[in-house]
């Protein structure tokens, strides 16, 4: 039995189909120029808003890797948590994502392998409301069970 599992990691032993789990998270300046740096992605329709206004957003946008980046923050973190190992991730980027914008990132489990700790969990990502971000992740659950 795993006794170190962090609280609010849910076991593949616990998970259930449509469970859901999310997070709100306000994109800022500060965040897509931290990503910037960190991917060292530094697109100017990402830092420039004299450059990003003559694009076809008409504005500056977060990465859509940032946006993408909260899908992973509520696997690793909720469901299934910590101890959980990304195994892969599909996306769709539907519409731009702005500094400012309040994003919804929400994760569902819609498959579960019990015999191989596989879950499978459908994506989103909106901005009040509207979608600007699907996929499906597939992710290896923690076990309160050694292999």
């Amino acid at each position: 039995m795993l006794d170190n599992l962090p609280r609010g990691t849910i076991c593949i032993e616990d998970i259930e189909m449509g469970m859901t789990r999310h997070l709100r998270k306000v994109v800022t300046d500060e965040d897509i120029e931290m990503f910037a740096q960190v991917s060292t992605d530094r697109n100017p329709v990402h830092l420039d808003d004299a450059y990003a206004q003559d694009t076809i957003f008409e504005g500056r946008i977060a990465h859509g890797m940032l946006t993408a980046g909260l899908i992973s923050a509520v696997i690793g973190e909720q469901l299934p948590g910590h101890g959980t190992v990304y195994m892969g991730q599909t996306l769709k980027f539907l519409a731009p994502v702005r500094p400012g914008d309040m994003v919804l990132a929400e994760v569902e489990v819609i498959d579960i392998d019990h015999a191989k700790r596989r879950v499978k969990l459908d994506c989103r990502c909106m901005v009040d409301g509207k979608k600007v971000l699907m996929g499906e992740a597939t992710v290896l659950a923690p076990s309160r069970k050694f292999d």
